[in-house]
């Protein structure tokens, strides 16, 4: 394995590069004595196919006054997957030596730090085992590997912004490496931890189809790619997309990278990528399995505006060693929900009342749940680190997901700003208005009573009608924003149709 840091002067001109590109988030350096150090950091890792696990060889190399002892940390969690893995369950064999090979003291600190001796260069060595099938851990197979970073990278505590390179030793069977990271000299580099955790790889054989639209290269990485080319996916996906740089005039990114995995469920959206579970091919039965797999996609994309970067305050910098609480995400996961099948609509892949169906039916879900009457859009959205996975008996009976009720919230807030504008402004101008304002101008995340007066400048006028089903679990009273913006709604089925 190599450890020198090849690639490591040419990673200032890497983060110059990056920042006109990566979310604004307002990043400061950590308190900690380790955060004012000056050192190199890099990566290389390797793969046990046989005992699926991945071999982690750490590097650091003081550069400036150097400290007896160095903290490094590995994140607890991974932004956009709202739980606590507690990613260092899974590490194991952690080692460190200096230049020589000679031992370094350490010692554990907390669940997720470990605190080692210094010397003019630490080598430090780990095992993460990978046998797990979510868009958020690792997995390791004879045929490829996924590499999500937040379970892998440790940072020196409280110092984030720090650029790192990584290389890999892949087996001699593999052929190609995905990610959105840029490549230098063999190495994979990035201007700071914050990028490397939101890049993650896919190792393997995977079929790779790079499509050019807008100035832009889309590139699909397939696990499984069984009736991929053969399909209209990539270029259905692409209408989409035009329709959403549509919207805001740009893209936050230079190219964009689809990490289309094996069968599974879950996708997890990164900036300038997504990582995603599939039906484990691409020739759909019906045209209803192609739409949930193509919105699927759509969705995943379209964090790249809505979380990435218009984004509610509290979500960036992250803070990985404990949950980020939030009472927006009502708005980053429910709104985007809406947007999969909006998007759809706009580029003429669905109709008008397909869409207005996919629409009831989060509608008739949500009012088929106990829940909608005893947790808010702001309490679900606080509370997804106790629900994210709960399985409990009375789930049902007692929550309700931003992703069920969510899309509807946005619906009628798209039909509420229409209607008060007499159509002359939507739900997409307070999404460029949000763009503009804060990610681009401001360079950080909204408040909540800063959505709202942002929201409340596009239509004109308050919204308290649509905050108050935001605010409280109340029952909505469908027909007072839905029938002045001419749409009709059977509360039999809650099918909606245009009056």
């Amino acid at each position: 394995m190599r450890k020198p840091i090849a690639a490591m002067m040419m990673l200032a001109i890497v983060a110059t590069a990056y920042s006109n590109i990566t979310s604004c988030t307002n990043k400061t350096a950590g308190s900690s004595k380790d955060a004012n150090q000056s050192y190199e950091i890099s990566y290389d890792l390797s793969f046990d196919i046989p005992e699926k696990y991945i071999d982690v060889d750490m590097t650091y190399i003081p550069t400036g006054k150097r400290q007896e002892t160095v903290e490094f940390k590995l994140p607890v969690w991974a932004p956009g997957y709202y739980i606590i893995i507690d990613y260092p369950k899974d590490l194991t064999g952690f080692d460190a030596k200096d230049q020589n090979g000679n031992p370094l003291s350490w010692e554990k600190k907390g669940k997720n730090a470990w605190v080692v001796e210094t010397a003019d260069t630490v080598h430090v060595s780990y095992r993460i085992f990978s046998d797990f099938r979510t868009v958020a851990e690792c997995r390791v197979e004879e045929s490829a590997a996924f590499v999500p970073g937040n379970g892998v990278f440790m940072h020196v505590a409280g110092d984030v912004n720090h650029p790192v390179s990584v290389g890999f030793e892949l087996p001699k069977s593999w052929s190609k490496i995905s990610t959105s990271l840029e490549q230098i000299d063999g190495r994979y580099v990035a201007p700071d931890f914050d990028v490397l955790y939101d890049s993650p790889f896919l190792l393997g054989n995977q079929l790779v189809k790079a499509y050019e639209r807008g100035g832009h290269i889309y590139e699909f990485a397939l696990e499984t790619p069984q009736g991929f080319e053969e399909s209209p996916m990539a270029e259905d996906f692409l209408k989409a997309v035009d329709q959403a740089v549509a919207i805001f005039g740009e893209t936050p990114y230079e190219s964009y990278h689809l990490l289309l995995l094996g069968e599974g469920r879950g996708g997890l959206e990164h900036q300038s990528s997504q990582a995603d579970y599939t039906a484990g091919h691409w020739d759909f039965a019906t045209r209803a399995e192609y739409l949930d797999e193509l919105m699927f996609l759509t969705h995943e994309y379209f964090h790249n505006y809505n979380v990435k970067a218009i984004r509610p305050i509290e979500l960036g910098p992250f803070d990985y060693d404990r949950e980020n609480f939030t009472t927006g995400l009502w708005f980053s996961e429910g709104i985007t929900c809406y947007y999969e099948s909006y998007l759809l609509m706009k580029a003429g892949i669905i109709s008008d009342q397909e869409h207005l169906d996919i629409i009831s039916d989060y509608i008739r879900n949500t009012q088929k749940t106990e829940g909608r009457l005893h947790m808010s859009m702001r309490e679900s959205s606080y509370d997804i680190w106790l629900n994210f996975f709960n399985s409990n008996a009375n789930h049902s009976a007692t929550t309700i997901s931003y992703y069920v009720k969510g899309p509807v919230i946005g619906f009628l807030l798209d039909a509420r700003i229409r209607t008060m504008t007499s159509g002359a402004k939507s739900l997409d101008d307070l999404m460029k208005l949000l763009y503009d304002r804060f990610y681009k101008d401001l360079g950080r995340g909204f408040t909540e009573e800063e959505f709202w007066a942002a929201a409340e400048e596009i239509a004109g006028g308050d919204l308290d009608m649509v905050r108050h089903y935001v605010d409280t679990a109340d029952e909505i009273d469908y027909e007072s924003i839905l029938t002045p913006a001419g749409i009709s709604i059977d509360r039999e089925s809650w099918k909606m149709g245009r009056i």
